[in-house]
């Protein structure tokens, strides 16, 4: 079969197109055929190289997340899985590939009125903004900001916080066109990505959602209102600065508090619940998947371009 592997760490020219052996299912797993493959965040640090001291090595297959239909099971999975359309988180790597093995318990049956191209698009990002905001413990009538709004985590951290009653929401990003976007799924104030650009946006924030990481995260800390929450979910601009403490002891008296998040913490049942809340609501128009582009296979590393120029607004899908 046709995958796509880093071959070199860093821009997406160390990509490549090889032909590898459809992987056979072992203990709880299931084989799917892909018919849509998420390009996300976490793919392109991979590839960067940013995690190569974390057991990644080239060769790897990436992208976390596919649908299609099932096509084969190992002997401890219900054969009832066969032939079924799903949605499949495959972990760290796997993804970019005609066929893709996922654990059963990462696996989830789709809508028949939900595309796959919508799947991937909403499958990951729509769950973790929901248990994002969940774990910063927003509530009715508080403000909140997202950092990073252009990505498919944003977009739905967005629409999820205006759905929720927030008071206010703002979203920070490159241009005028993508503010205007984000404002049509509830966006209140865009402002630049250093966190001006609008007068009118509140000075401070009860929520602030943090998915591009990088050195501007500790500056956000101090945007904080009394008792605010900052929850990191990515890191698309880099590591953050290690200065959270000295910032939050700066504030002491404003109790100020800083958290990471990961959806690997949530229970699989929960996150199977939001999940297959959200596909419905998409399916019926409630919830939005925004798709940048759908490209070949073969064309991931223009992907991976589009992603490092920063032109992307919600997520590029793949296409065998």
């Amino acid at each position: 079969m046709r995958a796509v592997t880093i071959e070199r760490f860093g821009d997406p020219s160390g990509m490549a197109v090889t032909d590898v052996p459809v992987p056979a299912p072992g203990p709880g797993q299931l084989v799917i055929e892909t018919e849509a493959i998420g390009v996300g965040g976490v793919d392109a640090v991979i590839r960067r190289g940013t995690l190569a001291g974390y057991g990644f090595t080239t060769g790897l297959i990436p992208g976390s997340e596919v649908a299609g239909t099932v096509t084969a099971v190992a002997a401890d999975v219900d054969a009832s899985w066969l032939g079924r359309r799903v949605w499949a988180f495959t972990g760290t790597g796997g993804g970019y590939a005609e066929h893709a093995l996922a654990q059963v318990a990462d696996v989830d049956a789709l809508p028949a009125e939900l595309s796959a191209v919508d799947a991937v698009t909403l499958g990951n990002a729509g769950p973790v903004a929901h248990f994002a905001l969940a774990h910063a413990h927003f509530a009715s009538g508080e403000s909140v900001l997202v950092r990073g709004a252009a990505g498919s985590i944003g977009i739905a951290t967005v629409e999820l916080a205006a759905l929720g009653g927030a008071s206010a929401v703002a979203v920070t990003t490159s241009s005028p066109e993508r503010g205007g976007r984000l404002r049509a799924l509830g966006a209140t104030h865009v402002l630049d990505r250093s966190g001006g650009g609008d007068p009118g946006a509140p000075s401070s924030y009860d929520v602030i959602i943090d998915i591009a990481g990088g050195p501007g995260t500790s500056e956000f800390v101090d945007r904080l209102a009394p008792n605010g929450r900052l929850v990191v979910v990515g890191a698309i601009a880099g590591m953050p600065p290690t200065d959270f403490g000295e910032r939050l002891l700066r504030a002491f008296q404003q109790s100020r508090s800083v958290a990471t998040f990961s959806l690997d913490t949530v229970p699989t049942s929960e996150r199977d619940a939001v999940r297959a809340a959200q596909f419905a609501a998409a399916a019926r128009g409630e919830l939005h998947a925004v798709v940048h582009d759908v490209l070949p296979l073969g064309q991931a590393a223009d992907a991976h371009r589009q992603m490092d120029e920063g032109t992307v607004f919600g997520r590029i899908v793949l296409v065998p």
